[in-house]
């Protein structure tokens, strides 16, 4: 029986008296795309800063591929990679200098690191644009950079939050499709954040926070039954719709 790719349990993260996570619990096997859906507010960017090792969670446990992030957080880190909603490149380095500074934190023998990123700058259509300075680039080949980065190192599980905010709709779909091709051929477990029902219903698999807490979790036709039938956006937009109070709504 392989290992999971991630097994989060009993995520527990507090502001003050405010639980931006309340006692979260999932897991994600190998070669599953996993939406992480949830309106602006939700915690899924406190997830992700408490999966990623960034915050330290108040409670509960987080594994990567095997490895405890408190207890092993090098090895935890090195079966990780991701994309952040806001660009972590450095926009006056190449795209080649920024994927070859990736590999050599990884410690990646360079005939390797090079072998990698000559593959994934094909894939991704891109190889054209090695030598040039990131900031030269559009929003979309940007994103298709991050991602080859993420996956430079071979990671079991890629974390990706709102991936596709300023994108064009032509870019969204390629980096969509560039996702779904990286899980079906090399079994990369991935968790997508969004708010956008159309990505996650891509997903092979949809979670919905809500408040700091998971309100369900199976198919995207499983969770449109579980929170109430219709459209899994209808479903979603009632189930995350915020209560009025009283006082206000007079």
């Amino acid at each position: 029986m392989s290992v999971a790719s991630l097994v989060a349990e009993g995520i527990v993260k507090r502001y003050g008296q405010r639980a931006a996570l309340d006692g979260v619990s999932l897991t994600l096997p190998r070669g599953q795309w996993v939406a992480l859906l949830g309106p602006n507010g939700a915690g899924k960017s406190t997830l992700f800063a408490v999966l990623t090792g960034l915050f330290a969670a108040d409670a509960g446990s987080v594994q990567v591929a095997g490895h405890d992030m408190r207890r092993h957080p090098a090895l935890a880190l090195r079966e990780l990679g991701v994309v952040y909603q806001q660009s972590a490149l450095d926009l006056d380095l190449s795209v080649e200098r920024n994927l070859r500074f990736h590999a050599a934190l990884h410690g990646m023998p360079g005939p390797l690191a090079r072998e990698r990123m000559d593959a994934a700058l094909q894939r991704h259509g891109i190889a054209a644009d090695r030598q040039r300075a990131v900031r030269e680039l559009s929003g979309g080949n940007r994103r298709k950079v991050e991602l080859a980065r993420a996956l430079l190192h071979d990671p079991a599980l890629l974390l990706m939050d709102e991936p596709t905010v300023g994108l064009d709709p032509r870019s969204r779909h390629e980096l969509l499709d560039a996702t779904a091709e990286r899980v079906r051929q090399q079994g990369t477990a991935v968790l997508w954040a969004t708010h956008l029902v159309e990505e996650a219903e891509r997903a092979d698999r949809v979670l919905v926070l809500y408040r700091g807490k998971l309100l369900a979790d199976g198919s995207p036709a499983e969770v449109a039954t579980a929170l109430g039938g219709g459209t899994l956006e209808q479903a979603f937009l009632r189930a995350t719709a915020a209560v009025r109070p009283a006082a206000a709504a007079a």
